[in-house]
């Protein structure tokens, strides 16, 4: 039989060596050095601790602006629409500790503002035409004045000594608007004009020595807005004063307040500070 038929090897055919081979092995990973991993876990982990982070920081002057999901969904329609949407109806409230616009057809409330442990004393809505906003300005039992348009809260003032004065006055007659987007914050001791769309200063006015402003005294007359001026010794012509948005109302008065007189003598209105919009906490 032949050898090569079945495989089989006479006794002197000459074998090939067997070529050893090496068991199979299953290869490892690459090993990853420990502070590579270190900071590859830091890098997961860093949008999760931020976000905590930033909803655990305290928010400047405690204020909390909570807005309603149903308002955001209108203004999602409204934006992509073809015709724009009419305009809603908004009224304002002191609602407990905080102010609430809501329809007033629906009661359907828009947002709300408070801030913590403090309380409203009054609030002014304040119609916004170049802006197409409603401003609402409230008086804080703090002394701190606020604007807010339901999407952010714009500015804040602190009214100095308010804790001399406010308890007693209850806050009536603080916030007068006045022509022109400014408003006057009348106190015991002075008169301040803000400007509204910013918050920014446009002059301030002190009650004569001896005397004090009365907020509550205080009437419109056209766009002046007089007010009580109680002194104990002196003229009855020196106990009320008269303000508009230029400042006191005198015979050849130079203006302090809001505009900027050009070379040829027309006026045109002062840019705004857009670093002002928002206030740095303090």
């Amino acid at each position: 039989m032949d050898s090569r038929v079945i495989g089989l090897t006479s006794p002197g055919t000459p074998t090939s060596p067997a070529i050893p081979t090496s068991p199979p092995t299953s290869r490892r990973p690459p090993r990853i050095p420990r502070p590579l991993r270190a900071a590859a876990l830091l890098l997961l982990l860093a949008p999760p601790l931020l976000t905590a982070a930033h909803h655990a920081r305290p928010t400047p002057y405690g204020d909390h602006l909570t807005v309603h999901a149903t308002v955001h969904a209108r203004v999602r329609q409204a934006t992509a629409a073809t015709t724009p949407p009419q305009p809603t109806a908004t009224h304002f409230r002191t609602l407990g500790a905080g102010i609430e616009a809501y329809d007033a057809r629906t009661g359907e409330t828009h947002w709300r503002y408070t801030r913590e442990d403090r309380r409203p004393r009054m609030s002014l809505p304040v119609r916004m035409p170049l802006h197409a906003r409603v401003d609402v300005i409230t008086l804080w039992d703090d002394g701190m004045v606020t604007d807010t348009d339901g999407r952010s809260v714009r500015w804040h003032r602190a009214l100095p000594a308010a804790d001399e004065w406010l308890p007693a006055q209850g806050g009536t007659g603080v916030l007068r608007p006045l022509g022109r987007g400014v408003l006057a914050v009348v106190t015991p001791r002075r008169v301040s004009a803000y400007r509204i769309a910013d918050g920014d200063l446009r002059w301030v006015l002190p009650a004569r020595e001896g005397c004090a402003f009365e907020p509550a005294r205080a009437e419109h007359h056209g766009r002046a807005l007089l007010i009580a001026q109680p002194c104990a010794h002196a003229a009855w012509t020196a106990q009320l004063i008269a303000v508009d948005d230029l400042g006191r109302i005198a015979p050849h008065r130079r203006p302090l307040g809001n505009e900027v007189v050009q070379d040829g003598g027309r006026p045109r209105p002062e840019h705004l500070n857009p670093e002002k919009v928002v206030a740095r906490h303090r």
